[in-house]
């Protein structure tokens, strides 16, 4: 991190219990998220250290708006996200300020909503295969379960099909070595990071192989111009009109990018993501009781379709609530650019803001008894995503797939509690593994096939209202990112 000691350092307290040398470094990798809830006492910013770099992170909502708003000044930056372009370059969700306009442009038709309808069933098929593979009484494994069925749904999306099981399988393998060694990547001093250990050689060529698979597709596509109705050729086809150096489509390059970025976002986060709902409601069994009365009322036997959606209100609710617990990106950082005040502070060019969504989503004076699932707490208000809840991030940086994610998380949990009751395994709470993401890895649930439902089970769920849920936009231009990361 950029030291932060110009930047009206006298204003800013520093946290505690830092280290010579050290600085927060060991409680952060020891348990990042009770460090971060520790700072939630400071209502405006707080400066952490990392050795003998500083960064200061912003804890109060308004002031987290301001950086977001004002993306020129305060810049995608800081060491997430240099972890991140190690792997997808500088795709949209990483790209600094000058290059951002112009991508942004160029991705936004691949995510306009009369698109979204085709995402959409193609979601709606991918969760209802993947709920009838599995039997009565089966444990899953349910990120690995998720992660299956969200690379099919991408891939599908993206490429207009999936890939042959065997590369599937080595993907999953090759973003399992990514994302489980982002974090302490980012924690971890240039110089360790350069040693040939052997979790770097894994990294290196778990980065190399899921790299050359998608620079294998882009090669391909590019032989066959064919609109293929997917993601990519609408990534491949993209102009900007506003161009203002003559670079008017994505070269390969830029394009092998935005599909890594869009390949890791649309499948990884989302996995997380469904895998946090399904954990809440197999805690929860009344809410999982009501879920499964709205899905029978709903589909009433048929077909799930993305018709339905408008319908789906608490099943909307539940993710909504998952994303405010269990943020995908539970931490951001963002570089200022240039000299700035923020907050009565002055902050020199090169310093480094950290926002934590996480410490936000559960300030006790933002939410009521904020570490409860409490779905319904949506039901009189929509999410105030201008400061308190920014799962996606905010502003011109907001995440360009925040609809596509919100689609497929919400058809899916739909399809998977149409057919199956989820049950904890064991009495031991199960505790985030804390990556660049809030992992669910190594969460197990057992399976109990649906019993015939109850017939005032439908009239139950009809009596809450589904207004105030949180729909996908239909509004051309609404559509913002699933990639956490970037988020």
């Amino acid at each position: 991190m950029t030291d932060t000691s110009t930047a009206s350092a006298g204003s800013v307290p520093l946290a505690p219990r830092a280290w010579p040398l050290l600085g927060h470094a060991l409680p952060l990798l020891r348990d990042p998220l009770a460090f971060i809830m520790s700072l939630s006492g400071y209502r405006e910013m707080v400066r952490v250290r990392l050795g003998p770099s500083s960064a200061v992170m912003i804890c109060d909502p308004d002031l987290t708006r301001q950086v977001f708003l004002n993306d020129r000044t305060f810049d995608k930056g800081g060491p997430i996200y240099d972890r991140i372009r190690e792997v997808i370059g500088d795709g949209l969700s990483t790209c600094a300020y000058p290059l951002h306009r112009r991508q942004r442009r160029l991705c936004q038709p691949s995510f306009h909503p009369t698109r979204l309808a085709g995402y959409g069933t193609v979601f709606a098929r991918a969760a209802a295969a993947k709920a009838g593979s599995w039997r009565d009484g089966d444990v899953l494994d349910v990120t690995q379960e998720m992660m299956t069925l969200t690379t099919r749904a991408t891939m599908e999306t993206m490429f207009s099909g999936a890939l042959p099981a065997e590369t599937m399988q080595r993907c999953l393998a090759d973003t399992a070595v990514i994302v489980s060694a982002f974090f302490r990547r980012m924690m971890t001093p240039a110089l360790l990071r350069r040693l040939p250990t052997r979790q770097k050689r894994r990294y290196d060529d778990a980065r190399t192989r899921l790299a050359a698979t998608i620079a294998e597709i882009i090669a391909e596509r590019r032989a066959d111009p064919t609109d293929h109705a997917d993601l990519l050729s609408t990534l491949v086809a993209a102009v900007d009109e506003e161009s203002e150096d003559g670079r008017r489509q994505l070269n390969d390059a830029e394009l092998a990018d935005e599909a890594l970025t869009f390949f890791l976002g649309g499948m990884e986060t989302t996995a997380i993501t469904l895998a946090w709902a399904l954990h809440l409601l197999a805690t929860n069994p009344d809410v999982q009781h009501r879920l499964k009365a709205e899905t029978d009322q709903v589909l009433a036997g048929g077909k799930l379709d993305p018709a339905h959606l408008p319908s789906l209100g608490l099943a909307s609710r539940v993710v909504t609530e998952t994303l405010r617990l269990y943020p995908p990106a539970w931490m951001m950082t963002r570089v200022v650019r240039e000299d700035a005040e923020l907050g009565g502070v002055r902050f020199k060019g090169g310093s480094t803001i950290v926002l934590s969504p996480y410490l936000l989503h559960r300030r006790a004076d933002l939410y009521d008894e904020p570490d409860r699932f409490d779905p319904d707490r949506w039901l009189d208000a929509q999410p105030d995503r201008r400061a308190t809840y920014i799962p996606f991030g905010a502003g011109a940086r907001k995440c360009i797939g925040d609809q596509f994610a919100l689609t497929e998380a919400i058809l899916a949990l739909t399809a998977i509690v149409d057919r199956w009751e989820l049950s904890p395994v064991g009495d031991q709470p199960f505790q985030p593994k804390v990556e660049t993401s809030l992992s669910s890895r190594g969460l197990r649930l057992r399976l109990t096939e649906r019993r015939s439902a109850d017939p005032g089970d439908a009239e139950h769920a009809a009596a809450a209202p589904l207004s105030a849920s949180v729909q996908p936009s239909t509004q051309p231009g609404a559509a913002a990112c699933p990639v956490k990361h970037g988020k």
